[in-house]
C-alpha cells in the first residue's frame, strides 16, 4: 500500500481543530525553506536518467507512493498536500482531490458499481446526486433504490443480493437530517455492503464519519473547506483499498484540480476551525430567532430541540453548522419579498463561505423539477435556505428581523 504522508502532527484528536487544520500534511511538500506549500506550476516532470524512469515505473506498478511525479494528470505536489491535510482531518488513510463535489460523487459511484449491481440512496439529498443516481446510472445497468432518510428498517428491506453500497448525506441538503451512524454501519456490515457519506455540510471539524465506521466520506471542497467562494473542487477520503482504484481512475478520466486551486484550498483550510466555530454559533442563534418569529412557519436546524434528529446530532456533531432552512409563513410572493428585503446575504446557490448566502430553493436548485416532484421532496415555494458566513451574529439577526417586518 502507498506510504503517503497524511499528517505532521502527532497525537491526533478525535475531533481535529486548528492545529491539525494549520499544520497537517504540509511539511513533506514544502521546498526552499518556504513556510507555505508552493504552487508547483507544471504539467510535465522530467527524469535525469532512464534508470530514474525505470525505478519510478516499477514503483507505480506496485502502486507505492512515488517520491516524485511524472505528469500533471497523475499528480502534483500542491494537490498532494491538500490530500494529505484532508486525510489527516478525517482520520483517513488517504484522500483524493477532484475537480468538484459532484465529481467526487460521480467518480465514487462509477468506481464502486458495475452493471447489474444495485445501491441504496437516502432521500432528502442533493438533487444532482439524486438525478445522477436515478437517471444517468440507468444507462449503465446500475439500479438505485431511494428510501426515506432515517428509516433504517426501509434501508435494510431495500438490500438485495446485488446491493453494493448505501449512499447518504449527514447533515442533508436542505433539511439538515442527521444519520444515526451506529445503526447505519451495523446493518451495512451485517449485509456486507459499503457505506458512503457526503459530509459537506458537517465539515471534518463537526463530524468525522470514518471514525464512526463509514467506509468513504465525500466533501465538496468548494464549500466550507476552501471557505471563500472562489474555487471549485471535491474530495473522497477513506481506506487505501478503496481510494487506490479511485486514484487510478482519476488518472484515466482526468477530473483533476489545478495547483492554484489546491493552493487556495490549503489556505482556506487553515482557518476552517475558526470559521466553523463562528458559523456553528451564528447558525444556532439564527435558528432560535427564526423559530420564535410569528412570520416563520417552520425551521430545520439540528441544534434545535424541534429537529427530528436533534438527539442524534447532539451525540455525533460538534456543532450544527451554518445552514438554516425555514419556511416563511405565507405564499411564494411573500417569501420572495422577504429575500429581496435582506441587506447582508447575497442570493446565490452555494454555502460554507465567509459571506452569507440565501436561496429560494424552489427556483434555485429545483427550478427544473416538476412542482409535484418538488413537493414530494418537501421543497415548498416558501422554503428558504440561509447559508451563514462569518458576519457578526447580531447583524445577521437584525437584518432578518427588518426583512421579516416588511412582509
Amino acid at each position: 500500500m502507498p506510504n503517503r504522508p497524511t499528517t505532521d502532527v502527532t497525537n491526533q484528536p478525535d475531533r481535529p481543530g486548528s492545529t491539525t487544520a494549520v499544520h497537517a500534511g504540509e511539511r513533506p511538500f514544502r521546498s526552499h525553506n518556504s513556510l507555505t506549500v508552493p504552487i508547483v506550476q507544471t504539467a510535465v516532470y522530467t527524469f535525469d536518467t532512464t534508470e530514474d524512469l525505470v525505478t519510478y515505473t516499477e514503483d507505480r506498478l506496485f502502486w507505492s507512493e512515488p517520491e516524485r511525479e511524472e505528469y500533471g494528470r497523475y499528480g502534483n505536489p500542491t494537490v498532494r498536500a491538500v490530500e494529505a491535510k484532508i486525510a489527516a482531518l478525517e482520520g483517513a488513510q488517504d484522500a483524493i482531490v477532484v475537480s468538484s463535489g459532484m465529481a467526487a460523487v460521480t467518480a465514487t459511484l462509477l468506481m464502486l458499481l458495475q452493471p447489474g449491481q444495485h445501491f441504496i440512496l437516502t432521500d432528502n439529498c442533493y438533487h444532482s446526486t439524486l438525478e445522477f443516481s436515478q437517471g444517468f446510472l440507468k444507462r449503465y445497468g446500475i439500479a438505485c433504490s431511494l428510501v426515506p432518510f432515517g428509516d433504517y428498517a426501509a434501508i435494510e428491506q431495500a438490500i438485495r443480493p446485488e446491493t453494493r453500497l448505501i449512499f447518504s448525506e449527514s447533515p442533508t441538503n436542505p433539511f439538515m437530517r442527521c444519520l444515526d451512524f451506529e445503526r447505519l454501519v451495523e446493518l451495512a456490515r451485517r449485509h456486507n455492503v459499503l457505506t458512503v457519506v457526503d459530509s459537506t455540510f458537517a465539515t471534518p471539524y463537526n463530524l468525522q464519519p470514518l471514525r464512526l465506521g463509514v467506509d468513504l466520506v465525500i466533501h465538496s471542497l468548494t464549500k466550507y473547506l476552501a471557505g471563500h467562494n472562489d474555487v471549485m473542487a471535491g474530495a473522497v477520503a477513506g481506506r487505501y483499498d478503496l481510494t487506490t482504484p479511485l486514484r487510478q481512475m482519476q488518472g484515466m478520466l482526468g477530473n483533476i484540480v489545478a495547483p492554484q486551486t489546491a493552493y487556495l484550498i490549503l489556505r482556506g483550510i487553515k482557518t476552517l476551525a475558526l470559521r466553523v466555530e463562528r458559523q456553528n454559533a451564528s447558525g444556532l442563534a439564527v435558528a432560535r430567532f427564526l423559530e420564535g418569529h410569528p412570520k416563520v412557519r417552520r425551521v430545520w436546524y439540528p441544534g434545535l430541540e424541534s429537529h427530528p434528529d436533534h438527539a442524534v446530532a447532539q451525540a455525533t456533531l460538534r456543532g450544527g453548522g451554518g445552514v438554516v432552512s425555514f419556511e416563511v409563513d405565507g405564499d411564494v410572493d411573500r417569501a420572495h419579498r422577504f429575500i429581496d428585503a435582506l441587506r447582508i446575504p447575497s442570493i446565490g446557490p452555494s454555502l460554507g463561505g465567509v459571506e452569507t448566502m440565501v436561496s429560494p430553493l424552489a427556483v434555485m436548485g429545483y427550478a427544473s423539477v416538476a412542482p409535484e416532484e418538488r413537493l414530494a421532496l418537501g421543497i415548498r415555494d416558501e422554503l428558504v435556505r440561509l447559508c451563514i458566513g462569518i458576519e457578526e451574529t447580531d447583524d445577521l439577526i437584525a437584518d432578518l428581523a427588518q426583512a421579516l417586518d416588511q412582509i
